[in-house]
């Protein structure tokens, strides 16, 4: 490919929505209509390199290479992005904001440091979906039903693969890293939960806690072959 293709993303976005300060959300669309797959990077805003990896897969392609049946999100959350917490701009933790089942009114916890224990208070939402955008990114899964989910976070280090699915034994194969079926807590309103309600895989792929230089050797690979149109047989 052209280098000078990985300096800029220059592909077509569509908004599906806003955040709470009116930032807009875009997806990436798959450019043949209909979406298989869809990776979600930077639903906590505290993972900035989900995002990064997510760009420079897609930048490490030319655009006829983009298989036409995978989508993207490189942020669903820019408030948090842009605060750099792992809450939007309300402190809400969006990954615990879905109306699924196990949704709790919290507040919920996380850790400042992996391996610290989970001692940091974080709101749920007043209400299951009460943030603009889960519900965004719920009208877009349910207008375009794809047929997996591929949530990107850090920095636990794992495939979490509740279903299993082939798609997740593929980037735990093609990665190294360990293929768990959770992640050893509750994760109560998730977007796995709500989603593996509706029959809805979701992969949940950690990456390790790496920098930026060494996560684009060990995982931006295997992202580019799922754009690619990287294939695993269910």
């Amino acid at each position: 490919m052209s280098r000078s293709r990985r300096t800029a993303l220059d592909l077509d976005t569509i908004p599906y929505g806003n955040a709470l300060s009116g930032a807009p959300l875009h997806w990436i669309p798959p450019r043949g209509g209909g979406c298989r797959v869809l990776l979600v990077a930077a639903i906590h805003g505290e993972e900035p390199d989900t995002t990064v990896c997510l760009s420079r897969s897609l930048r490490s392609l030319e655009p006829d290479e983009i298989a036409p049946d995978v989508g993207a999100i490189l942020c669903a959350n820019p408030d948090g992005l842009q605060r750099g917490t792992r809450g939007n701009a309300r402190g809400i933790d969006l990954n615990r904001n879905f109306p699924a089942k196990n949704w709790s009114a919290g507040p919920s916890s996380c850790r400042w440091h992996v391996g610290d224990s989970e001692e940091l208070a974080i709101g749920t939402g007043s209400h299951p979906a009460s943030e603009p955008e889960t519900q965004g990114l719920i009208r877009l899964i349910e207008t375009e039903q794809p047929s997996l989910v591929i949530a990107l976070h850090g920095p636990l280090g794992c495939v979490d693969d509740p279903t299993p699915t082939a798609a997740g034994r593929w980037i735990a194969s093609e990665t190294g890293l360990p293929l768990v079926r959770d992640i050893g807590y509750p994760t109560p309103g998730s977007l796995g939960s709500w989603a593996g309600e509706r029959g809805l895989p979701v992969v949940t792929w950690e990456f390790p806690a790496e920098g930026i230089e060494s996560l684009s050797r060990t995982q931006v690979p295997a992202l580019s072959r799922i754009f690619a149109g990287a294939a695993w047989v269910d």
